[in-house]
């Protein structure tokens, strides 16, 4: 479900498509000295915008993806290191020493929380993106050290040599590997949303040159030619535009 910000966009999206085909209803009394304000130009800067939407919409779901996989990938990590310890190193007749050190960090390891953060933020603003999943980020992290953690401990436990396949050492360098593997391709694909954010924010709501700018200029201009209580000016001031907090 889209959220409630995604939701604005799409609506000034069409509400600028509606100012354009008023203007263009105008005929050569729409003639502006503004070049921003001229049909040609109010297009370009639709298609643009349009171009930008269908952009954003195609890295959201690859971040959503890369989200969904990652938290995949650590799903079992927590009863996964229980179980080596509980089922395959106490068994192994390893020493306390080296029991207590695992103990140890599967105890750091199952108090990491991952958060779900990430797979729901609002995009209004693409300065806060990092901001609302890097304590998520930092979580992952953490279990992936500790993890890394307890594969160094199992190296130095010559007794650990399990029969069951996913707890032997060299799975469980496998798993590491994909952990950083999901890790490295969120990485790529947060940072491409949150550039995709960016740009949908500066076409729709730069100060000058966005939408929702451009089409105030323009209704502006519409009350200049016709005054205040014309039809024309009517019909363009009754689209709303709502504008939206960004960084730019």
């Amino acid at each position: 479900m889209a959220s409630t910000s995604e939701t604005g966009h799409i609506k000034n999206l069409a509400l600028f498509e509606d100012l354009i085909a008023y203007c263009q209803s105008y005929g050569t009394e729409y003639n502006p000295s503004n070049p921003l304000l001229t049909i040609t130009q109010l297009q370009a800067s639709y298609t643009a915008a349009l171009s930008a939407m269908n952009t954003f919409k195609t890295q959201k779901t690859s971040f959503d993806t890369a989200v969904n996989l990652r938290r995949d990938a650590f799903e079992d990590i927590k009863p996964l290191s229980t179980r080596i310890i509980i089922n395959a190193l106490i068994a192994s007749g390893a020493s306390k020493l080296t029991i207590d050190d695992a103990k140890g960090v599967n105890k750091k390891l199952q108090g990491t929380t991952s958060k779900k953060s990430g797979t729901d933020m609002e995009d209004t603003d693409a300065a806060n993106l990092p901001k609302s999943i890097s304590s998520s980020q930092q979580s992952y992290d953490r279990l992936k050290d500790h993890f890394a953690n307890m594969i160094q401990i199992l190296l130095q436990a010559t007794q650990y040599n399990p029969n069951e396949n996913d707890l032997k050492i060299p799975q469980l360098q496998a798993r590491l590997v994909a952990l950083e593997s999901s890790k490295t391709a969120w990485i790529s694909a947060h940072t491409t949303y949150s550039n995709a954010i960016r740009a949908r924010n500066t076409v729709l709501y730069h100060p000058e040159t966005g939408l929702a700018a451009i089409a105030q200029k323009v209704k502006v201009y519409v009350k200049s030619i016709y005054g205040s209580t014309s039809h024309q000016y009517k019909q363009v001031r009754m689209l709303a535009f709502k504008s939206q907090k960004t960084d730019l």
